[in-house]
């Protein structure tokens, strides 16, 4: 009889069991099949997100090349050797060998950021470091990235020969570079991967205002500091506690160039050249003409061109200010339309004063605009020649052998900025509480650096004009005004 209970209550166990092992299979399979879960919910963000694999691939401590030198126009052959014999040995662990590579790789082309980087990562190896994170638009704008590395690079350089830095202990300090390619989504990618690293202690980054606003989403969750030295829209003020800046915001620009305007040039009517796409072209041109009508100036509305027009005519644009009675033309243009910026320079044949923001300041519009851009004023944040007793100039003259521009002081800012907050106290919570104190403060390319409550810099702009010279090999230069 025992024997039949047994068997009886094996029976019922197991077929319980079975039971139950089906209904949890059943929800399984509805679980991953609903749209917001699972495999189904990878396959929908393959679509619309980047591959997890490639998105590796745009992150590198040094064991992977993000910047092409080849498409910068460096074609030295013994650097490209050694850089990627380094990068192979940094890869494999070899951190020793690796650092002789990069080494021999800086010898033979010194102006390359990313490499001195790697070459300080690789003298660390498996030591204890403080590590943060540069986030630079490699795949969109190489040029502006290594603006941007540059003043990273140098930073990282400095603190490091100088043994670390010094709070309890001396601790070298490391830096990852991340590729985002200027791209909100990818932006927010990016941050989301930085954010679940615990080794990541702050990042200097992003460089156009949107990709900054995206991945700022992902900072203020998860509670990592970022300071971005390139991006100004004014939507960035008070975003967040964990998102400030090294340089001034459109506000600040916008009232330099029509303080300039209505002033200097004694001139009251404007017409604006802006990318409607664009988060930092629109908040220059609003806070613009917010500024030149408060002060007495005057925008039409129908003097407000969209260069990201299909239908977009520089020629008519420019004959129609002409008509209005414009007498200035100011270009808030942004990197992606800088081509129809060259044409409204090449236009207007210097018959209206020219006034332009930060991202046109660049070779291009010198090589490019030639003569027909002389005369035009560009609002920056910094300028070498505005500070020709630094000590910033000099270091960075000679560790790169070539003259650095703004976006290479203020990322070096915004780098001097995290190695002040991680002197203090190497957290998170500590990097942002440090920031955050009315009373911080830490040296930069040519002042103090200092923040307001909403995370701006507490700094002024920089006027410059486009003059012909010979330094930068274009036969015209940006040169600093004294007004």
């Amino acid at each position: 009889m025992k024997q039949k209970n047994k068997r009886f209550y094996l029976i019922v166990m197991t077929t319980a069991i079975m039971a139950v092992m089906i209904i949890l299979s059943i929800k399984l399979i509805s679980f991953f099949f609903q749209p917001e879960n699972g495999l189904f919910a990878i396959f929908i963000n393959n679509e619309t997100q980047k591959n997890p694999n490639a998105l590796r691939q745009q992150i590198s401590f040094g064991d992977k090349i993000l910047v092409k030198e080849e498409e910068l126009g460096n074609n030295n052959q013994d650097f490209k050797t050694a850089k990627l014999r380094g990068i192979k040995q940094m890869a494999a662990g070899n951190y020793d060998k690796a650092a002789i590579e990069f080494e021999a790789a800086i010898q033979k082309y010194h102006n390359a950021p990313e490499t001195l980087i790697y070459l300080n990562n690789a003298r660390i190896g498996a030591k204890k470091a403080y590590t943060i994170a540069v986030a630079v638009p490699i795949g969109s704008d190489k040029n502006g990235a290594l603006e941007i590395l540059r003043g990273v690079a140098q930073a990282q350089n400095e603190v490091n020969q100088a043994g670390g830095i010094k709070a309890q202990n001396e601790v070298p300090l490391k830096v990852v570079i991340a590729n985002d390619d200027n791209e909100p989504k990818i932006a927010q990618q990016i941050a989301s991967v930085l954010v679940n690293n615990s080794e990541v202690l702050g990042v200097v980054g992003h460089s156009s205002s949107s990709a900054t606003l995206a991945a700022g989403k992902e900072y203020d969750a998860g509670q990592l500091v970022t300071i971005s030295a390139v991006s100004t829209a004014v939507q960035l003020s008070g975003f967040s506690p964990y998102v400030f800046r090294t340089v001034p915001n459109d506000a600040i620009t916008a009232r330099a160039l029509s303080n300039y305007m209505l002033t200097r040039l004694k001139k009251q009517k404007a017409a604006v050249f802006f990318n409607s796409q664009n988060i930092y072209s629109k908040s220059l041109k609003s806070k613009f003409v917010e500024e030149v009508s408060t002060n007495g100036g005057q925008v039409d509305t129908d003097l407000e061109f969209d260069l990201s027009d299909p239908g977009f005519s520089a020629h008519k644009s420019v004959k129609k200010a002409l008509g209005k009675g414009a007498q200035v033309l100011m270009l808030a243009a942004n990197t992606d339309v800088l081509d129809k910026a060259l044409l409204v320079i090449q236009a207007n044949q210097k018959r209206l004063s020219l006034l332009a923001g930060d991202d046109v300041y660049t070779p291009k519009i010198l090589a490019d605009g030639n003569d027909a851009a002389v005369g035009m004023v560009v609002a920056v944040a910094w300028h070498i020649d505005g500070n020709p007793g630094s000590d910033f100039r000099r270091k960075s003259e000679q560790l790169w052998q070539s003259r650095v521009n703004w976006r290479t002081a203020t990322s070096y800012n915004a780098t001097q900025a995290l190695i002040a907050a991680l002197k203090s106290n190497p957290t998170r919570p500590g990097v942002q509480q440090v920031l955050s104190a009315p009373n911080f403060s830490a040296t930069g390319a040519s002042s103090t650096i200092k923040f307001l409550s909403n995370g701006d810099l507490n700094g002024s702009i920089q006027l410059v004009e486009i003059r012909p010279g010979k330094t930068s090999g274009t036969g015209y230069d940006f040169v600093p005004l004294n007004y």
